[in-house]
C-alpha cells in the first residue's frame, strides 16, 4: 500500500519555535542600542505574513538590517541560514553581503552547528587586528528564551569608551583591577561584549535601593 506523501509545510510548532527565536533576536538587538522599525517580532501573525511562503518558513525573509540609535553609520545584519552545519562557504557569502551593504557587524543565528573551519574563520574575523568587521554567532537553541528577562538576572549597561575612561579616572583604577567577565559568558554574548569593554551591573539592595558593580570583559 502506497504511503501518503509527507506534507512539506512548516508545522505550527516549528513556526512558533522560530518566532520565539526571531523575537529574542530583536529584543537582543534593541538592548544593544539598535533601532527596530517593524513589529513582526511582537506578533506571530505578522511574522507569518513576512516569513511564511506557500506554507514554508523562508529563512531569507527572517534576515534584517538595523542601525545604531546614536550612529546611523554603524549597521548590523542578522541572518538565519538554513545550512546544517554552517560552514566557511556561508561565511564568505555573508562577508560579501556585509561589504556590499557597508555593514560592519553581523549576527548569524544557525539551526544546528558551525563547522570547525567556520569557527576558526570567525575567530580570525573577530581578532583585535581586524576592526573592520565583527560576527557574533548563536544557535537557535540559545535564543529560545531571553535570558535577561529572568527575574534573577540584574540589569546590565555597556559603558562607552568615554564612560569607561571616566569610571577609571573617578576611582583611580586600572582596568585590570576591575572584576572580570568572560566574553563567552551568556550575558556577555547577549550584549555583544568584546574584550576590554566594561559593563555596569545594577542589582536591587535592601539597604541602599540598588547595588552597582562593574565588570571588565576579557
Amino acid at each position: 500500500m502506497d504511503r501518503e506523501p509527507k506534507d512539506p509545510s512548516t508545522s505550527e510548532s516549528e513556526v512558533a519555535r522560530l518566532f520565539r527565536v526571531y523575537r529574542t533576536v530583536h529584543e537582543m538587538v534593541k538592548d544593544r542600542g539598535y533601532v527596530i522599525n517593524h513589529d513582526t517580532h511582537t506578533d506571530i501573525n505578522l511574522f507569518r505574513e513576512r516569513c511564511l511562503k506557500d506554507g514554508l518558513i523562508v529563512k531569507e525573509s527572517m534576515m534584517f538590517q538595523v542601525q545604531k540609535n546614536d550612529n546611523p553609520n554603524e549597521q548590523l545584519l542578522v541572518t538565519f541560514p538554513d545550512e546544517k552545519p554552517v560552514g566557511v562557504k556561508y561565511l564568505k557569502i555573508l562577508c560579501q553581503r556585509m561589504m556590499d551593504s557597508k555593514v560592519n557587524r553581523g549576527i548569524i543565528v544557525f539551526p544546528g552547528t558551525l563547522t570547525a573551519a567556520a569557527n576558526k574563520a570567525i575567530q580570525v574575523i573577530n581578532t583585535r587586528e581586524n576592526r573592520h568587521y565583527e560576527v557574533d554567532t548563536f544557535s537557535e537553541a540559545d535564543l529560545m528564551i531571553n535570558i535577561t528577562s529572568h527575574q534573577l538576572v540584574p540589569k546590565h549597561f555597556v559603558l562607552s569608551d568615554e564612560e569607561k575612561k571616566t569610571l577609571l579616572s573617578k576611582y583611580r583604577l586600572k582596568e585590570t583591577q576591575l572584576p572580570r567577565v568572560q566574553a563567552t559568558d551568556p550575558i556577555a554574548k547577549y550584549y555583544g561584549l568584546k574584550r576590554g569593554q566594561v559593563v555596569k551591573i545594577m542589582r536591587p539592595s535592601e539597604t541602599s535601593g540598588r547595588y552597582v558593580t562593574y565588570r571588565l570583559c576579557f
